[in-house]
């Protein structure tokens, strides 16, 4: 699961099958690293795994709107594909995996330690997401403390 503000990747599992189990896995990752505020929106494209009861539910509880663009629509889901696409090239097409293991924990160290970390994105002013959304952060306290003070004066 990607922020679309900053493309970090905050939420992921991984399994042999894509199943309602395995995205409800993503998505409690993501609630727990982002506590979002409710009306959050969470959009997706129409698998069965996004269409489960389990997974609507748990959107509900949580607080999180649910997306779905029309079918067969690829273009509202142009980001997810993009991070798909960048770690098929930058990760699987470069190595051999004999186990799934193995590949997992590259996948993981790929999300983990570089893409969110160090990998810089044109669309952040080719800053990684963590440190764009460490800028913001910045920018946002600065912006905030200014307001202050011109209320105080």
């Amino acid at each position: 699961m990607l922020d679309v503000y900053s493309r970090k990747v905050v939420g992921w599992a991984m399994d042999a099958r894509a199943k309602a189990d395995l995205v409800l896995d993503a998505l409690n990752m993501a609630i727990w690293q982002r506590r979002p505020d409710r009306g959050l929106i969470h959009h997706s494209d129409h698998g069965a795994q996004y269409t489960a009861l389990a997974f609507s539910q748990r959107l509900e509880q949580a607080g999180i709107l649910g997306s779905m663009g029309t079918v067969g629509d690829a273009l509202d889901n142009a980001m997810a594909e993009s991070f798909f696409a960048t770690l098929q090239t930058e990760l699987l097409d470069r190595g051999r995996w004999p186990t799934r293991q193995i590949l997992a924990t590259a996948i993981f160290s790929y999300i983990e330690t570089f893409y969110n970390r160090k990998r810089r994105h044109s669309a952040l002013g080719y800053r990684s997401p963590d440190e764009y959304e460490r800028l913001m952060a910045n920018t946002d306290r600065q912006q905030s403390e200014d307001q202050q003070k011109a209320v105080a004066t």
